[in-house]
């Protein structure tokens, strides 16, 4: 059961906004450089890790042997400058359905939010769909110094918005992203599968269905 929400922390990729086909295309496109194939079922092992783990593990799908710290860093920014094509293109049409409509619902309702991503491009994402202003606080992977499913990315948040974890409810897609939540002591919703997502304390396919299931959570101040 999820206990009294005073915070609500929302990841970005597949919670917001499905900005991971653009992540997979990018990684597809530098498989395909180095000679080998990158697919979906390779992709999931990438949600919710850091770019720099994402490349070694893209690495390790192709048999690549162990690049200097150099190579790998001249990789990530290759991807990542494919990626920033990619998502300076998209526009508020992408936001997943039911997202921003929960989120002001419960702004409304007195309860905080924040995003935790461990994307670097958050902050230029939340501009381009225009729902900066959603969020009290906005934590990514260049604000902290531990990737999920070290808890780090949402204590902080927690803390910056003033709230206690036990007070707090995670919105995540990725199992590390869930584990997170978890060590750090916070409820969790996971928006996906339940049979990927089983350790979350609640799994539901997205929020536009299940907008009234959340009214009993929600502390009204």
């Amino acid at each position: 059961m999820i206990r009294e929400m005073h915070a609500a922390i929302f990841d970005l990729d597949g919670v917001i906004v499905d900005t991971a086909k653009y992540h997979y295309l990018a990684w597809k496109r530098l498989a395909n450089e180095y000679g080998f194939d990158f697919t979906v079922l390779d992709n999931e092992r990438l949600k919710g890790v850091s770019r720099m783990r994402s490349l070694e593990i893209l690495l390790e799908i192709g048999g690549v042997s162990p690049l200097d710290e150099a190579a790998k860093q001249t990789m990530a920014e290759q991807k990542n400058g494919w990626y920033v094509e990619y998502i300076n293109k998209m526009e508020a049409a992408e936001i997943l359905p039911g997202a921003v409509d929960y989120i002001r619902f419960i702004q409304r309702k007195g309860v905080k939010t924040a995003l935790a991503s461990a994307s670097r491009n958050a902050s230029l994402i939340l501009e381009r769909l225009q729902i900066t202003s959603l969020f009290d606080v906005v934590m990514d992977s260049a604000t902290v110094g531990n990737p999920k499913p070290d808890p780090e990315i949402f204590t902080r948040a927690a803390e910056n918005l003033g709230v206690g974890p036990e007070y707090c409810v995670v919105f995540e897609d990725a199992e590390a992203g869930i584990e997170a939540a978890k060590r750090a002591g916070m409820a969790s919703v996971g928006i996906g599968k339940s049979a990927i997502l089983k350790d979350a304390d609640m799994v539901i396919p997205g929020f536009q269905p299940f907008l009234a299931l959340f009214l009993f959570e929600v502390k009204n101040r």
